[in-house]
């Protein structure tokens, strides 16, 4: 499959995601965006670690060159997970004190 596929798919999905945060008020949804995008680069970085494994491979056959995309993605997929559970802890926190999750509401929380 041709690389502008997953460049458009990416391109198509950071989008959506910069849309919802931009204008969505319910947190749990700005926090999914925010994870959509995240996905988004991940994939981008997926598909250009494949392409550049692909073009190594026909120059040399033994060679791990363009794998290094693939542990970016590892590593950003373990810090999402810690983002997820911490973001969701907070969430969770905001809605026990204010019984909402509506991002406007936080503004209020200043004083």
């Amino acid at each position: 499959m041709p690389i502008e596929y997953y460049i458009f798919l990416s391109l198509a999905l950071f989008s959506i995601g910069i849309v919802g945060v931009l204008t969505r008020r319910n947190a749990i949804v700005v926090f999914m965006c925010i994870e959509l995008m995240l996905n988004a680069v991940n994939l981008l970085l997926v598909a250009f670690s494949k392409m550049y494994y692909a073009m190594a491979v026909v120059n040399n056959s033994a060679t791990t060159f363009g794998t290094d995309g693939q542990l970016f993605v590892f590593f950003i997929m373990v810090v999402a997970a810690a983002e997820v559970s911490v973001g969701l802890a907070i969430i969770v926190m905001m809605y026990r004190n204010t019984h909402s999750v509506d991002i406007n509401f936080l503004n209020r929380l200043k004083n």
